[in-house]
């Protein structure tokens, strides 16, 4: 269980599910829909939903590609978090926030899953978090011009790594949307 004191609660992060950031990206439109769906499980079981926008030279805040994608619709009443670092912790009130909200244990969807995703898992992780990644609820483009693998090996890798990983007095893992539960252990 995390190692943070009085934070019995859990939360669904969705990081950068912006229209900019997922264009181009790997099976788009099916994790989309399945943030989509986790989105209204959270809500419907009184999990807080936290936002998480990116924005920086290459996408500026208040642009056309800043914004969510328009599948993806968060209420006023959920917090939002700006963020200028792949980690979503790093320069940010997340924390705050979810220490706010007794929040200890985070599910982790969104975009890109070689950048933002994998640098908060492990931000969340070394903060003391629970931290369980939602596997078919993530995504990233293809840069192998760059020399990177093909999007689905580098989620393939990613839910691989981070399936086994370990950290003293935190859990980490990943699960597929459909065996989410917010109140268990899945």
């Amino acid at each position: 269980m995390t190692t943070l004191v009085n934070r019995p609660n859990t939360a669904l992060l969705v990081v950068d599910m912006q229209v900019g950031v997922v264009a181009e990206a790997y099976r788009r439109d099916d994790v989309v829909a399945t943030i989509a769906a986790l989105v209204d499980k959270a809500r419907g079981t009184g999990v807080e939903v936290v936002w998480v926008q990116h924005s920086g030279e290459d996408l500026p805040r208040g642009s056309d590609g800043w914004q969510y994608v328009p599948e993806l619709v968060r209420r006023g009443s959920e917090p939002l978090v700006a963020k200028e670092y792949s980690d979503a912790f790093e320069g940010t009130d997340l924390e705050s926030v979810l220490a706010g909200r007794g929040i200890g244990r985070v599910f982790l969807a969104g975009a890109q899953t070689d950048e933002c995703i994998r640098s908060t898992l492990h931000g969340a992780i070394t903060r003391g978090y629970d931290v369980t990644l939602v596997a078919d609820a993530h995504t990233t483009e293809d840069l192998t011009d760059y020399g990177a693998p093909p999007p689905a090996l580098v989620v393939a890798h990613t839910n691989l790594y981070w399936q086994y990983h370990k950290a003293p007095g935190r859990t980490a893992g990943t699960v597929n949307a459909a065996d989410v539960n917010f109140a268990g252990t899945a």
